[in-house]
């Protein structure tokens, strides 16, 4: 491999959206030499190939990184102390570890106690997708003009922590260091209480008896695209909100606050009411265009 390369060798766990996304992104800038990719579904594996997001490919974690300068680990969140485990008799000295998870504490909590000396891990969560999964999901500019959030612990290399930064940096992000705590809060409220709003509503107007017809039939612009997510993994999102159980519900009960003034508004008939919460909705949107 060429001595200026980044990553020499990469090994993806999970090569659908988020890791096939990396990988193209990564090739495009000549940043990374040979990727190997792992996953469950020999089938999509073998479409990872064909299309170029991957090298090569085996169903074993631990055959996969073999060499490896540095793994990615794109799996749900729960599986990631169970794939790391399976992966560890191939991790060479020096080798980093990195993920994609929505959730950090939990998962650091599972994988760092794994991890045996001159091994490093970089815990990550670049906040990027759609709601499409799979190796023909994945696109080179996934990551481009968004950000990355890396929440090193006192355990993180500081070499390892700068080689995931710049990989994050020529996929196209910005990224950020903050702790595991305000990491999970946050997404809590920007992305996983947004999923569960859309999950309920999209089940509320579904299971909607009063006319015989399914009204979702009617939905238009507004309902899908509002409801888009709630297309999305549901492996991924049962996992998410058992692993964030906390600051999530946290979530939802600052929402439950704000969705009930708002129905007591609308039962009051108040239309100054009405119309000063629509406001004070809109100038926040607004701000943060």
């Amino acid at each position: 491999m060429a001595e200026n390369l980044l990553i020499p060798r990469l090994a993806i766990i999970g090569v659908g959206l988020i890791g096939g996304s990396l990988s193209l992104a990564l090739k495009e800038a000549g940043a990374v030499g040979e990727v190997v990719g792992c996953g469950r579904g020999k089938p999509n594996l073998e479409r990872a190939v064909e299309l170029g997001v991957i090298d090569r490919y085996t169903r074993d974690p631990a055959t996969a990184v073999a060499d490896a300068d540095l793994i990615f680990l794109a799996t749900p969140v729960k599986t990631l102390g169970t794939v790391t485990q399976e992966l560890l008799p191939g991790l060479k000295a020096g080798a980093i570890l990195t993920d994609g998870g929505s959730v950090k504490g939990e998962v650091v909590s599972m994988i760092e106690p794994l991890l045996p000396d001159g091994v490093h891990f970089v815990p990550g969560h670049p906040i990027a997708g759609t709601e499409k999964s799979g190796a023909e999901a994945a696109f080179s500019t996934l990551y481009r003009g968004k950000r990355c959030i890396l929440t090193p612990t006192v355990n993180t290399d500081s070499q390892a922590l700068k080689l995931v930064e710049k990989m994050w940096q020529i996929a196209g992000s910005e990224v950020v260091q903050m702790s595991l705590e305000k990491h999970d809060k946050i997404l809590a409220a920007i992305s996983h209480l947004p999923h569960m709003v859309a999950y309920s509503l999209v089940n509320a107007v579904g299971s909607y008896d009063h006319y015989e017809a399914n009204i979702l039939e009617f939905s238009a612009g507004g309902f899908r695209d509002f409801t888009r997510i709630a297309s999305s993994d549901p492996v991924m999102w049962r996992d998410i909100a058992e692993t964030n159980r906390d600051a999530l519900l946290e979530m939802m009960e600052q929402f439950e606050i704000f969705f009930g003034e708002l129905k007591a508004d609308i039962a009051e008939g108040s239309g100054e009411k009405l119309f000063e919460f629509f406001l004070r909705s809109k100038q926040l949107r607004d701000a943060i265009l």
